[in-house]
């Protein structure tokens, strides 16, 4: 029995060692295959990652908000265009109706196009006219009332003698009344976070100029007797370097303007300064004299008087008044 299963044993030992071999050959390249395909994939993927994420970033460093230049001034109002497109519908609307075609949109929109996108320290009268010639309005004559440190008295006189117009009571000047705003050379943006300083910054700057524009066009339209509001408490009544020394002085039309009555008041809970016979108001009537336009001068006009005492009824000054 051995001698016979010795021979059955090693000849079926040699078909099976062989079938073994050749198994393992015919793998071998299945198996290299697979090895390359796995590289490959992890190729592909990296590739395609790489891919995503140059997307991912390009998107965001688009996205991402410009850095914008600061100054020494305080930044634009928020909600500034908005704020100017509604006070521009009330003024047109509601206020004015006679103005009711002017197109508020394409207004601000001139107003934007002024702004946005330009160096705040390089602004000019031209950057402006687009938006002063959608805006031009008439101011009827004898009803135009300027006002230097006199401010809030002069609104309240406006409002009460509501045919007179300061510069703040036409459309233009009342869209941007109290605001700041500015924008930026490399940015498409309104600057929110700070605006030049006419003082620590820039003179030619968004705002300065155009104050300094809209209050030249209102000069220049006025006619008949134009009135000045002056502040008395201040021993300079017409400074020469306010807005209405420098710009709006030189820029009425002596064949417009006949007269300029000038209104000196003092602050009524302040000591009194400056009067008709002050030498700055000298100055004011020597500059109109030579430009041939007349002036009158009045210290402490009495209507206005009336304004201040409704405020301060109990003050010694308001006495005579009744």
């Amino acid at each position: 029995m051995d001698h016979r299963l010795g021979p059955v044993s090693q000849v079926e030992d040699g078909p099976v060692s062989q079938v073994e071999d050749e198994e393992e050959e015919e793998e071998d390249p299945c198996c290299n295959i697979s090895k390359k395909a796995k590289i490959w994939g992890i190729l592909l993927f990296v590739l395609v990652l790489s891919a995503i994420l140059g997307v991912v970033f390009g998107v965001l460093k688009l996205h991402q908000a410009p850095q914008l230049k600061k100054w020494q001034g305080a930044g634009t109002t928020l909600h500034f265009r908005e704020i100017v497109l509604g006070r521009c519908y009330a003024y047109t609307q509601l206020m004015k109706p006679e103005l009711r075609v002017k197109d508020c949109q394409k207004i601000v929109g001139a107003f934007m196009g002024a702004v946005l996108s330009k160096d705040p320290c390089g602004f000019t009268e031209e950057d402006y006219q687009p938006l002063i010639k959608l805006t031009n309005q008439t101011v009827p004559c004898d009803k135009t009332l300027f006002w230097s440190k006199s401010r809030e008295l002069a609104h309240q006189y406006t409002e009460v003698q509501q045919e007179m117009f300061t510069l703040e009571n036409t459309l233009l000047g009342y869209m941007v009344d109290g605001l700041k705003w500015c924008g930026d050379a490399g940015s498409s943006e309104l600057n929110y976070q700070s605006c030049p300083d006419w003082r620590g910054d820039c003179a030619n700057n968004t705002m300065s100029v155009f104050w300094d524009t809209v209050s030249k066009r209102f000069a220049e339209n006025a006619c008949g007797v134009v009135q000045v509001l002056l502040n008395g408490s201040f021993s300079n009544a017409f400074n020469k370097n306010s807005t209405f020394g420098r710009v709006e002085i030189y820029n009425l039309h002596p064949d417009k303007v006949s007269t300029l009555q000038a209104w000196v008041m003092d602050n009524i809970e302040d000591v009194h300064s400056d009067s008709c016979s002050a030498s700055s108001i000298n100055d004011l009537k020597s500059i109109l004299s030579n430009r041939n336009i007349k002036f009158t001068c009045q210290s402490n006009y009495r209507p206005i008087k009336f304004l201040q005492c409704v405020k301060n009824p109990e003050h010694s000054s308001c006495n005579s008044l009744i």
